[in-house]
This record gives structure tokens, C-alpha cells and sequence, in this order.
């Protein structure tokens, strides 16, 4: 049973969502892709993880594909469970191609702010976390006061305030540089080009206007009381 469009009363906690069909297939790329990391005695992190250097000459695939692949069994656990949890609920709200469409989007934005911010990089990353953070504050938009516990220690905060509480350590960790090894630039990514996303990127409004009205063209109004007019 899928719990779509359900808000929970006071005193109710979110514990995640039924699988949905997109979020079920990322689960299982995700999942492929890191047993291959494990298996293939590869530098597939150097080739498909985001090298920032190597984007700016013509290595775009990596945008993508660095989402894909992770550093550890942790790592991987963490961000699948996030997927699971933000990921399921949102799709089910907005629909497969516009959860599709916004987790890359994020993804790819993360990984281009990071590619912007360190042009010169070699060193690879790579994770979902990016469309992770994405998908946090979507979910903290969307459903603000829903309390969600927090592992391990499992204390309950609501979605808005977990959503500030993440940016504001991003961005003093991501200026410090006092969790080395962790893509800050990335996360805040992930948060910054979700915001953009969901206030409308620009022109987005009007191609949808234009859109609309192109399949409304499309349409003839008849009138079924004047015959002359519906004959064929």
C-alpha cells in the first residue's frame, strides 16, 4: 500500500515511503554499479567518477556517472536509504518523469558545482549525495513539518528545520574544510540547483505557457447543436 498524498497527524513520524518504480531502478543501478566497483579491478572512479580537470575537456559523461558509484558499504547504505525515503514520497506526489528529471537535474548540478568550484581537480568524487541533498529539500518543501527521526540516535525533527541544519553545516564545513574527503561543494550543489528547480528556472514558466497553449490549439471547440458544423 502506497501512502500518496498522506500527511501525518501530530505525534506521527515519517518512516519512509513504499518503493516507487524510478526510485526502485536507482536502487538497483546504484547497487550494480557498486558490486562492479568491488569486482572490476578497474580505475573506474577515475573514469566514471567526477574528475572536475577532465569535465572541462570534454569529459561530460562523468556528470552523471559519478552518481553511480560510491566510496564504501556506508556510503552506499546512507544515501540508498535517503533515496528510499525522500525519493518513494516524491515520486509518488509528482510522477516518475518529474522525480526523474529533478534528481538528475540536482545530481548534474551538484556535480557541475563542484567541477566549478575546483576546475583544476584530478582527484575523483563521486556519489548520489548531491541529489541526495536534492531530494532532502524537496521533501522539506514539500512536507515542512513532518518529523523525521534521525539515525543512529533517533531524534525527531521536522523536515524544514533538518533541511537548514544540513545547509548551514555544508557551508561552514565546505569554507573550513574541517571534514576533509566529503564533497561540501557537491551537497550545497545538490541544495542550491533544487531550489532553483522548484522556484522555476528561468523561461521554465514561459515554455510551459507555451506548451499548454500549443496542445490547445490542437483542439477544435464544436458546437453538436449547429449540424453544419460537425459533419464530416
Amino acid at each position: 500500500m502506497s501512502n500518496y498524498g498522506y500527511q501525518p497527524r501530530r505525534g506521527e513520524f515519517f518512516l519512509g515511503a513504499s518503493l516507487s518504480s524510478a526510485v526502485r531502478m536507482l536502487l538497483a543501478w546504484n547497487v550494480i554499479v557498486f558490486l562492479l566497483q568491488q569486482l572490476v579491478h578497474l580505475p573506474l572512479d577515475f573514469y566514471l567518477g567526477l574528475v572536475p580537470a577532465l569535465v572541462w575537456h570534454g569529459w561530460v559523461w562523468q556528470l552523471v556517472t559519478y552518481m553511480f558509484l560510491h566510496g564504501g558499504w556506508l556510503h552506499i547504505l546512507f544515501n540508498m536509504l535517503a533515496l528510499w525515503m525522500f525519493g518513494s514520497e516524491l515520486e509518488f506526489l509528482w510522477g516518475t518523469r518529474r522525480f526523474i528529471t529533478y534528481y538528475f537535474f540536482t545530481g548534474i548540478g551538484a556535480g557541475l558545482t563542484t567541477a566549478m568550484v575546483t576546475p583544476h581537480a584530478l582527484v575523483p568524487t563521486i556519489g548520489a549525495s548531491g541529489a541526495i541533498f536534492g531530494l532532502l529539500l524537496a521533501y522539506g518543501v514539500t512536507y515542512p513539518n513532518r518529523s523525521i527521526l534521525i539515525f543512529p540516535i533517533f531524534i525527531p525533527i521536522k523536515a524544514k528545520y533538518l533541511v537548514i541544519m544540513y545547509g548551514v553545516f555544508e557551508v561552514f564545513s565546505g569554507l573550513t574544510d574541517t571534514h576533509p574527503g566529503i564533497a561540501h561543494f557537491a551537497h550545497l550543489g545538490g541544495l542550491a540547483f533544487g531550489w532553483l528547480y522548484l522556484k522555476g528556472l528561468p523561461g521554465q514558466k514561459a515554455f510551459r505557457k507555451w506548451r499548454r497553449e500549443r496542445q490547445l490549439r490542437k483542439f477544435r471547440v464544436v458546437d453538436f447543436r449547429d449540424s453544419d458544423k460537425w459533419k464530416m
